[in-house]
């Protein structure tokens, strides 16, 4: 089979269509006909050697961790797919006997890691951690759903984002940012959203945003902030200086969720106003199967249509990534080998 494998680890020039065995599936286990699988930040990270996983010694590496297509056979020991099922992956990969894994939710594991191999033309998965997928769910939508979505999605509900509230997205025109744009409309919550792109904040009111602020220095965007309102809950997927920032405009009472890094590995917490304000600061990981279950259903009611902004074939794997890297896309970004 094909896959577009890590070479190097130089960015987008480090991918390689490399021809590898086809696999065969195991105890457990289920080979899957990939027919899309969506890149995240996290598969960029890896390939501009920014991620203690992989080093020169692992390559050449495949990555991929959204999978969707079809089930071409299962190993021994596996119930629920069988071959033919069209389906999507939960990339998360648990140890299943740690105390967090037994009282849930799974994210929660203390050895927990995601699934790589997707950008290839057969991946080997664990059957159990796939859904089959109705009907009117395409391939595409489905790959856009594992890590942006069900991210968003988790963060949210940990957040307990309700009816009528008020939801500050800084970075509104990543992955997970127009994943919560659009699931808090859903949910009956309005959105702030930050951007240093007219054009790009403009494709995202057409998502859903309510309150496109157009900065990307915190202090004007705290201003800017302000005169809207003061948000019961912040989605953070950048970290750095905006989880400061999330703290200072977010309403007495108020939670912001953190997912990410993209800004700054290290944040600044103002402790008085932190307990003064009964404001909380949570950590999340990705999310659960049953946060991507769910996520399926509301896609084949057509309550939720997954953002794409570009496919690419398997061969234009290196043109996605620098697409990503240069920061032009709104929308997931897919690979169909």
């Amino acid at each position: 089979m094909r896959a577009a494998a890590f070479t190097d680890l130089i960015g987008p020039d480090g991918v390689s269509v490399i021809d590898q065995p086809d696999p065969e599936p195991g105890p457990g286990e289920a080979t899957v006909d990939v027919s899309a699988c969506a890149i995240n930040r996290h598969d960029l990270w890896i390939l501009e050697g920014d991620s203690a996983m992989v080093d020169g010694d692992t390559l050449p590496f495949v990555t991929g961790l959204d999978v969707a297509g079809v089930v071409e056979a299962v190993g021994d020991d596996v119930s629920g797919v069988e071959p033919g099922d069209r389906v999507v992956l939960c990339p998360n990969q648990t140890c299943g006997t740690c105390r967090f894994c037994s009282e849930g939710p799974e994210n929660t594991c203390e050895r927990f890691s995601l699934y790589h191999g997707g950008l290839a033309e057969t991946a080997r998965v664990q059957a159990d951690r796939l859904l089959v997928l109705p009907d009117d769910v395409s391939a595409t939508a489905a790959a856009a759903l594992p890590t942006a979505y069900m991210t968003a999605f988790h963060m949210l509900r940990r957040a307990d984002v309700g009816p009528g509230d008020l939801v500050f997205v800084p970075g509104a025109t990543g992955g997970v940012g127009v994943a919560t744009v659009q699931l808090a409309a859903i949910l009956g919550a309005r959105t702030i959203g930050t951007s240093s792109s007219a054009e790009k904040l403009e494709r995202v009111r057409d998502l859903g945003l309510d309150h496109a602020i157009r900065a990307t220095d915190p202090e004007e965007i705290r201003a800017q902030v302000a005169d809207i309102g003061h948000p019961d809950a912040v989605i953070n997927h950048l970290g750095g200086e905006y989880t400061r920032l999330g703290q200072q405009v977010m309403r007495r009472g108020g939670t912001m969720v953190v997912c990410g890094r993209t800004a700054g590995t290290e944040s600044t917490i103002d402790v008085p106003d932190l307990f003064l304000g009964h404001k909380r600061v949570v950590g999340s990981t990705m999310g659960t199967q049953d946060d991507l279950r769910r996520l399926v259903e509301l896609t084949a009611a057509g309550t939720l249509e997954p953002a794409i902004d570009r496919m690419f074939a398997l061969e234009e794997t290196d043109e996605a990534f620098a697409t990503m890297q240069d920061r032009e896309s709104v929308g997931k970004l897919v690979v169909e080998p």
